[in-house]
């Protein structure tokens, strides 16, 4: 008898793990990604629909404010700081919330993104900005919530959200042309200390050309003012996987004694074991 209770209650266990029931969603999570001149911006969020009913001022009241969709937050995150209405918003994630009135809206960035709709407790210290914004009457109502990215430009593009006949557009600025300016710079002036060094560390690592390898990281040394305990550790062992015994020690020596200078005491160890083993050919 007990095996048979065993062995009926694994039956209805599966049975209820493969029953479970898949129903749509009744507003149905979206992502846009959109790329702005050189800045990726991404929003996430969840699309409630009519269904019949009178939205603004009764479903989503006028002057309270609302998790702009449904369900979780609407989250924006930026890749870059952008430029809303001459205020600088940080590059990050932010919740988006929204003030809906009668003739204008007023657009909320939020620190916080794990809220479930508003946040249970408001904290003004969590706005990051807040602008408002014009509200247009569209001449057809639309029965899905939508949030969209138009009016792409370089320098700029509009955040844009309408439902049933209302609709906003908030113009951000992206900084293309300073982003630009500084790749075309950096390209121009060629490679860094860093680029350098991470160059000699592949050809090592890959038994490369070891040759070609300490070319790169006496160029990096050459360009690095504070010369890193670790650019002549990594010296080192290029001179000691070339034959140059003599060489890798007295830079390791160097590496050793910066290494105790920066209080490094895994650099110290890996260098004073080198010196050993170096020295015993």
């Amino acid at each position: 008898m007990k095996n048979i209770l065993i062995a009926f209650a694994i039956i209805i266990a599966n049975f209820t793990i493969e029953a479970q029931v898949k129903t749509p969603q009744a507003s149905p999570k979206a992502t846009i990604i959109q790329t702005v001149g050189l800045t990726q911006v991404e929003i996430n969020y969840s699309r409630p629909s009519a269904r019949g009913r009178a939205v603004f001022g009764n479903l989503i009241p006028f002057g309270k404010v609302w998790r702009t969709g449904a369900n979780e937050n609407t989250t924006i995150s930026f890749s870059d700081d952008v430029v809303i209405d001459g205020k600088t918003l940080k590059k990050g994630k932010y919740s988006l919330f929204t003030v809906p009135k009668i003739e204008s809206w007023d657009i909320i960035f939020y620190s916080t993104t794990d809220n479930w709709g508003n946040p249970e407790e408001w904290n003004e210290a969590n706005v990051v900005l807040r602008t408002t914004v014009k509200e247009e009457t569209l001449p057809k109502p639309v029965e899905t919530f939508t949030v969209g990215i138009s009016g792409l430009d370089n320098n700029f593009a509009y955040l844009e959200m309408y439902w049933e006949s209302s609709y906003v557009a908030l113009k951000f600025e992206v900084p293309t042309q300073k982003t630009a300016t500084a790749s075309i710079e950096k390209a121009l002036g060629g490679p860094t200390a860093g680029d350098y060094f991470s160059a000699a560390q592949f050809l090592l690592q890959s038994n490369g050309d070891a040759a070609k390898a300490l070319v790169y990281v006496n160029k990096a040394l050459e360009m690095n003012q504070e010369k890193p305990f670790y650019y002549y550790r990594l010296k080192s062992l290029i001179q000691a996987k070339l034959g140059d015994k003599k060489g890798a020690i007295e830079t390791a020596k160097i590496s050793l004694a910066a290494a105790e200078k920066a209080k490094n005491p895994d650099y110290v160890k890996m260098n004073k074991e080198s010196i050993t083993e170096w020295s015993k050919n």
